[in-house]
């Protein structure tokens, strides 16, 4: 498959994903009208969508179809926006500004957006209590219950949030600061790669194994380019603060290698992550293309 055919792949995948978000959200003259709002607001408000295209990439490489994997996909995305929203509040980073619209907290008010945030989480298990293809046995249904919901608390992103909070204006070494990605931000990739391996059937384990190792490696590529561009890019660019995590004295990948030593270590991650991708062939194409995406993007 070629980059270009992979490119037209991601870019359906990202409208699948917009459309289903749009229908799977409660409508906002639904009452109540202000919360419904406030959720449809933060999701359909723009987002490149990286979680959900993992979850469809994922799937591609093992031949499941498009529309068997909807709702594992925008429930991995409703968990991200419910995260933005939360992180985004004065208590936490104290953002104004989200892909380059005010955060939920400035247009609804902090406690309305607190409610959003909760209701986000508790939707997204809803998809897949409900909407998961049918031939998905029980099992693996609940399995897939438990690798979000790992993914999301306090031994996943929740918990990787209480170690950055509690990280902050100290001194924390590449194993420490690597440790705090792989749950603050590595834990939702690995959870949407894991996601749409499990919307097949009859996955085995060692599929599951290198995919998992190829999102570890992957998620942690993300965070470093993340860390990048809090130094080179813009606020325009980016769509939110630009310089925030120095601002706040965080600690980062930049801050701990160097710029040069930040990216050789994004390159190598990288090429680790394309490795475990080898034995999946053609299908695996939107995989490594995305891949290359995550590393080169400008925002």
């Amino acid at each position: 498959m070629t980059d270009i055919a992979s490119q037209k792949l991601l870019q359906e995948w990202r409208e699948y994903t917009d459309h289903a978000l749009d229908d799977y959200l409660p409508d906002e003259l639904t009452t109540p009208q202000t919360l419904h709002k406030a959720m449809r607001y933060v999701v359909l408000n723009g987002g490149k969508r990286i979680r959900p295209l993992l979850t469809y990439a994922a799937g591609h490489a093992l031949s499941v179809a498009a529309n068997r994997l909807h709702a594992a996909a925008c429930a991995v995305e409703l968990i991200h926006a419910y995260s933005l929203v939360h992180d985004d509040l004065p208590a936490m980073d104290d953002d104004d500004l989200r892909r380059g619209q005010p955060t939920c907290h400035k247009v609804f008010g902090e406690a309305e957006a607190i409610l959003a945030g909760d209701a986000l989480q508790s939707r997204a298990f809803h998809l897949l209590a409900h909407y998961l293809p049918d031939d998905i046995p029980a099992r693996q249904q609940l399995l897939m219950v438990e690798v979000l919901a790992n993914a999301s608390g306090s031994r996943g992103m929740a918990g990787g949030q209480s170690i950055d909070l509690n990280a902050v204006g100290k001194e924390l070494n590449i194993v420490e600061l690597e440790n705090m990605h792989i749950h603050k931000t590595g834990a939702l990739i690995r959870a949407s790669v894991r996601l749409g391996a499990l919307c097949s059937p009859d996955v085995d384990e060692d599929v599951i194994k290198k995919l998992d190792h190829f999102a570890k490696c992957i998620g942690l590529a993300f965070q470093i380019r993340d860390d990048i561009l809090d130094v080179e890019s813009d606020t325009e660019t980016l769509g939110k603060p630009q310089g925030s995590d120095i601002a706040r004295n965080k600690p980062t990948y930049p801050a701990l290698l160097g710029l040069d030593g930040a990216r050789q270590m994004a390159d190598e991650l990288y090429q680790s992550a394309l490795d475990s991708l080898t034995s999946f062939g053609d299908k695996a194409a939107p995989l490594q293309t995305l891949s290359s995406y995550i590393i080169q993007r400008k925002y």
